[in-house]
């Protein structure tokens, strides 16, 4: 569903200009000596990164799908315009700039903005990183004070003779204006509170602009030409083919940055605030067409290309930006600096941009991306796109990126591992791990036929998909296997077992049904012992026994892990009628309600009904398995390696998201995973105790905070007003205000997800929760004494019920101050 924003009348526009009035300034502060930088570095003359910057504030913030993104130019475009610039000359940029913004226009027309957004995450990634490479190393050489060369691989082969005739004094001030721009966010105390409402890209200029004045430095600085010298577009010049290629990369380029800029932009909106006062969620299409009309006119007017820029959209959201009217009231400021501060503006040390660009260059490597292609496995696309991108250019980059991630995908296709052990006692084991395709079925027939004929065999299968060779490959050896006197079990995927083993459900599907689990074994290893020795027993047991056990097994409805309410009744008949003569007997010897003979007996409830019914499958099913690694457990005690304290929310199973057996955690749970501080109001000693019991009885390696998504408690304190009657459930929830306190606060690093930001509040509060319960941990006194022995570790934990995935809170935090949570992968 789309989010829309309320209809604003006049006195609500009038309410909402001071915000925009402040928020424009805040970026045109930031706009102003970026622009002249990016300028600087394509080559192009300095009044291009002004204009682009006015053009793209005014036009594109009137014309485009995103109110709150800013556009300009942007450093994504640094190396394709230099690249040009030095090929065709600047008029001829100009003149391709509108070509690409007439393109632009086109794509919008045609609707195609979605699917700009189908190109691998890695390759945009590694498209960019690559672009922040070439940026920085051609930077470099005006930060040591020579000349930049033409290539990434000229600027690397020129360093060492750059780094034998350094030059001090442009040294120096790049130096100065690096350790402002990086120590300006981290100034501390209540005056360095101050001083961070002003944007560190202007602090670092300005405090070496003044530094280079006063000291009398010689230096080149910034050298505005009149206006009226201005150059403008022309015909453009040259060979046919590299003139379209040229209009296809700014367009490629440009457009794709833009739109996920947009995306980015909508998904900050939603963390940062509530759903009453957030604007329309971006239009791609007319983000687009706002896009091309810019780029047109900037073109037009001798402007750089523009695209949308995160780092000034990031700056306009959170400086309270209501609409788009602070983008363009950012570009009439630009507008207004480029005709009234020219005298200002040419103090600036060209060595000060080159430092501000340079750094830009480098935070384009991203680490939370890399780890995200790292987690996911396409490391290879990300490293090679880089590198092509430095090498041979962005198209040519992005061009091999996209072979090297079609051929990997082919690759992981077709490739299958497939082994045979031996194990102990004389059993086999077949290991597939990958996609069976028929171009798997010579390996895997070879395998299985090694097999001796007798033996109990194993095949594990882990993989998503199977197609119809290798599957009447595994069915026509299982039903030889089975011939000559063996017995077999298959496992892996949920389901799996039940199609492969259709002709015997009581051979090879009953033990990966009975063990209520649907996988492999459990953490501990509790099961897997066992298994075996069913499925070979499956195989003389009863006709009537078997024909149970696949009635019960082909009901995927009544997994362990379904809820209650899923169940479908599939009993036989026989057992639905005992069921109900014993009720009815029950029922009839049971004492009437106050001696009343005529009265009918009380119909069982249902919660009842459920609960036995779930004690009784149990009891069948599982116990059977279980029962020798619980008398063990019995025997030696508990010895749990974790504290896991979690919601008391019913869609949270912790054995099932982590994956663990009885005795491995110590569970303690309640509304919204809170750990009431020491000494607290209405301090509940129940968690504190538990903790104590852990930490100090138990030893327990490490302690779990986990939340959840949707979580009720936290949807509680959001929604909470002042005033309302106390209840148990509001003076518990006391113990999340500081969690709610600190997403509110400017001074703590808030929590995030990698690779996205949240969802909406709730969402951003139930992280950042967790970070403050972790907080909280570290003032219990036991907690606090393992902590600095060094034998107890602390982790945070959030499940989104949704997707079913599992993110774990990393250590540290990222480039922009943020606790990240990492997804915990299939293979991790």
């Amino acid at each position: 569903m789309t989010a829309t924003s309320p209809t604003r009348t006049p006195q609500g526009v009038r309410k909402d200009l001071p915000a925009d009035l402040s928020a424009s300034i805040t970026v045109f502060l930031i706009a102003i000596p970026l622009s002249l930088g990016i300028a600087l570095a394509t080559g192009a003359p300095l009044q291009a990164g002004l204009v682009a910057a006015a053009v793209g504030g005014i036009v594109a913030g009137r014309l485009g799908g995103a109110p709150l993104q800013v556009s300009g130019p942007a450093a994504g475009l640094t190396v394709v315009t230099a690249e040009l610039i030095q090929r065709y000359g600047w008029r001829t940029t100009c003149a391709i700039t509108v070509l690409a913004g007439v393109c632009q226009l086109g794509l919008s027309a045609l609707r195609t903005a979605r699917s700009a957004l189908m190109v691998s995450p890695a390759i945009v990634h590694g498209m960019l990183a690559g672009i922040g490479v070439t940026i920085a190393l051609a930077q470099l050489h005006i930060v040591l004070g020579g000349t930049p060369q033409s290539s990434a691989v000229a600027n690397v082969l020129g360093l060492p003779g750059q780094l034998a005739d350094l030059h001090p004094v442009a040294l120096g001030i790049s130096a100065l204006t690096l350790v402002v721009l990086l120590g300006w966010p981290r100034l501390p105390g209540r005056t360095g509170r101050a001083l961070r409402k002003i944007p560190a890209p202007l602090a670092a200029v300005a405090t070496a602009t003044a530094f280079a004045a006063l000291a009398g430095l010689s230096l080149p600085r910034v050298d505005l030409p009149s206006w009226r010298s201005h150059a403008l577009p022309e015909m453009p010049e040259g060979p046919v083919l590299g003139l379209i290629a040229a209009v296809l990369t700014i367009t490629l380029v440009g457009s794709v940055e833009s739109l996920l800029s947009a995306v980015a932009t909508d998904k900050l909106i939603a963390s940062e605030r509530g759903t009453d006062n957030r604007p329309p969620r971006a239009d791609l299409d007319r983000e687009l067409r706002g896009q091309g009309a810019a780029n047109i006119l900037s073109g037009a007017l001798g402007g750089l290309p523009i695209t949308g820029v995160a780092v000034r959209s990031v700056a306009n959201v959170k400086s309270g930006a209501v609409s788009r009217k602070s983008s363009m009231m950012h570009g009439f400021w630009v507008l207004l600096a480029a005709f009234l501060l020219v005298p200002l503006l040419d103090l600036i040390p060209l060595a000060t941009l080159a430092a501000l660009v340079m750094a830009v260059g480098v935070q384009m490597v991203s680490i939370t991306h890399l780890r995200s292609v790292t987690r996911h496995r396409e490391a290879l696309v990300y490293g090679t796109t880089i590198v092509a991108v430095v090498l041979g250019g962005v198209l040519e980059g992005v061009a091999v990126g996209i072979a090297v991630a079609v051929a990997l995908a082919m690759h992981r296709l077709a490739r299958t591992r497939i082994t045979l052990e031996r194990l102990d006692g004389g059993a086999h084991r077949v290991r597939a791990r990958g996609q069976l395709t028929f171009l798997a079925v010579p390996r895997l027939s070879r395998i299985l036929n090694q097999i001796p004929h007798g033996t109990h065999a194993v095949i594990e299968l882990d993989g998503s998909f199977m197609d119809h060779a290798s599957y009447e490959t595994i069915q026509d050896w299982q039903q030889s296997h089975l011939a000559h006197g063996g017995s077999l079990e298959v496992t892996g995927r949920s389901g799996q077992a039940a199609r492969i083993t259709g002709e015997d459900p009581g051979a090879a599907g009953e033990p990966d049904e009975a063990d209520g689990t649907g996988r492999t074994g459990g953490a501990g290893g509790a099961h897997s012992s066992g298994r075996g020795h069913d499925a070979r027993n499956a195989e003389g047991a009863h006709p009537g026994e078997r024909s149970r056990r696949a009635q019960r097994g082909t009901h995927q409805c009544c997994r362990p892990w379904t809820p209650w309410q899923n169940h479908c009744d599939h009993r036989t008949t026989t057992t639905r009628t005992a069921t109900a003569t014993a009720m009815a007997e029950a029922a009839a010897t049971a004492p009437q309600d106050g001696g009343a003979k005529g009265s009918s007996p009380a119909p069982r409830r249902r919660g009842a009904g459920q609960l036995a019914s779930g004690i009784s499958a149990f009891q069948r099913d599982t116990a059977p398995h279980v029962r020798d690694e619980l008398a063990r457990l019995a025997r030696e005690g508990q010895r749990p390696s974790q504290l896991f304290l979690t919601c008391a929310d019913s869609r949270l199973v912790t054995s099932m998201i982590t994956a663990s057996g009885p005795g491995d955690l110590f569970t303690v749970r309640n509304v919204g995973n809170l750990v009431p501080l020491p000494g607290a109001e209405s301090t509940d000693d129940s968690v504190a105790a538990a903790i104590e019991y852990a930490v100090d009885v138990l030893q327990v390696d490490s302690i779990t905070v986990c939340g959840h998504s949707g979580c009720g408690a936290m949807q509680a304190l959001l929604s909470s007003a002042p005033g309302v009657a106390t209840t148990p459930l509001r003076r518990w929830l006391r113990h999340g205000l500081p969690s709610l306190e600190r997403m509110a606060s400017r001074h703590h690093a808030w929590a995030r997800i990698a690779g996205r930001l949240p969802a909406d509040a709730v969402e951003q509060l139930c992280l950042t929760n967790v970070v403050q319960q972790l907080e909280h941990l570290k003032a219990h006194e036991s907690v606090a004494r393992r902590l600095a022995e060094g034998t107890l570790e602390l982790h945070g934990m959030y499940f989104h019920v949704g997707e079913a995935q599992a993110y774990l809170l990393s250590e540290g935090e990222d480039f922009f101050d943020c606790r990240v949570f990492d997804t915990v992968g299939q293979h991790a």
